[in-house]
C-alpha cells in the first residue's frame, strides 16, 4: 500500500503535483491502475494507467484506444527511415518503458509500434512496461536500466544496451530510431 501511496504523491502529467488526501486506488487484474484524485471527485477526475507489463492489444481497449489508435492511424513515418530500420531492427530487442497517463508517452508509444509493424518487428522481442508517475512498478521491473523520464525505449544487442530514445525526438522518433539501429552517432536529448 506505501508504493500505492507513492503513486498519489508524485502526480502529474510527466512532472511532479500532490493530490488531496481522500485518494484511492484500484487495480484490476489487467494491471490497469485507477487513481480517483478524491472520494468525491466527478468521473472525469479519474486517471486510469498501465502499470507493469503489457502489450499493444493493451492499448487497443479503453480507455487508451481512444488516443492510441488515433495516434497510431495518423503517423506515417518517412520511407527513407522505415526502410533502414526494416533492414536493421531485426537485431535488436527493445525496452520500453512509458507512462499511459504521460502526453509524451501518449505521443510517441503509438508512433513506436507503427514504425515496429511496417518495419515487421518480431514483437515478441518487444517488451513495454507502464511505470506509474513515480517512474516505478510494483515489481520493480525498472530496476537496472537506469530511466528517469517517459517514454524511454533502450535498445539491446546481445543483452546490452546499444542506446535509447527519452521522451521526445532529437529529429524525429523515426530518424532517431534508425539511426540507433543503423550505428550512426545518435545522443538523446538527456545525454551527456
Amino acid at each position: 500500500m506505501s508504493l500505492y501511496i507513492l503513486i498519489l504523491a508524485i502526480f502529474t502529467a510527466c512532472g511532479n503535483q500532490t493530490t488531496g488526501d481522500k485518494a484511492q486506488i484500484n487495480v484490476d487484474n489487467n494491471n490497469q491502475v485507477q487513481i480517483i484524485a478524491d472520494a468525491d471527485a466527478e468521473e472525469n477526475d479519474i486517471q486510469s494507467m498501465i502499470v507493469g507489463k503489457f502489450t499493444k492489444e493493451d492499448l487497443m481497449k479503453a480507455p487508451f484506444s481512444s488516443w492510441f489508435e488515433k495516434g497510431y492511424n495518423e503517423y506515417q513515418p518517412t520511407a527513407e527511415d522505415l526502410a533502414s530500420i526494416k533492414e536493421n531492427i531485426s537485431d535488436f530487442e527493445v525496452v520500453g518503458f512509458v507512462g499511459t497517463w504521460c502526453p509524451d508517452s501518449r505521443r510517441e508509444l503509438p508512433k513506436l509500434f507503427k514504425i515496429l509493424d511496417e518495419a515487421g518487428y518480431d514483437l515478441s522481442k518487444l517488451t513495454m512496461v507502464g511505470v506509474t508517475r513515480g517512474k516505478s512498478t510494483p515489481e520493480n521491473l525498472e530496476e537496472g536500466y537506469n530511466m528517469h523520464r517517459v517514454p524511454t525505449f533502450i535498445f539491446l544487442k546481445d543483452g546490452k544496451e546499444v542506446n535509447r530514445f527519452v521522451e521526445y525526438g532529437v529529429e524525429t522518433i523515426e530518424k532517431d530510431i534508425a539511426k540507433i539501429v543503423t550505428g550512426q552517432e545518435y545522443k538523446n536529448a538527456y545525454a551527456n
